[in-house]
């Protein structure tokens, strides 16, 4: 459960920045509530990653939602999206079904059933892609 609040916390803060422009570090700063040091260490990784990550993030969320422009979606799915593809991508001790699980249970939680769909085609196409290249390396 600490785990699922800290990625709670980190669609939060993604969604704050992507609409407000705020720095990572204020956000981090004043945003502990409610969470163990070590959930805040992993949402604060889990942010930074993805902030890291960012173009390549949104380069592979256009090529896997086809019809929908990643700047025209909602910011509270695209945080959810950028997380769980960093997650598939980055944080490869985290099984993809589980990525998958909390992606969907987030879009639940933040955003629309209809949300929860997209998330769960997107994702789990982009899990399809992430096996394949473990699979067949370069």
């Amino acid at each position: 459960m600490a785990r699922r609040q800290a990625r709670q916390q980190a669609v939060r803060w993604l969604y704050e920045q992507d609409v407000g422009g705020t720095e990572l570090d204020a956000l981090v700063a004043r945003a502990v509530q409610g969470l163990r040091p070590e959930d805040v260490r992993f949402a604060e990784e889990l942010i930074r990653g993805v902030d890291a990550h960012r173009e390549e993030l949104d380069a592979w969320l256009g090529h896997l939602s086809h019809d929908w422009r990643v700047e025209r979606m909602a910011a509270v799915d695209r945080a959810v999206l950028r997380l769980g593809l960093y997650e598939l991508r980055y944080a490869r001790e985290v099984p993809a079904p589980v990525v998958l699980s909390e992606a969907v249970e987030l879009a639940g939680i933040f955003s629309t059933p209809e949300a929860k769909r997209f998330v769960n085609g997107v994702l789990s196409q982009a899990s399809r892609d992430v096996q394949d290249v473990v699979a067949d390396p370069p």
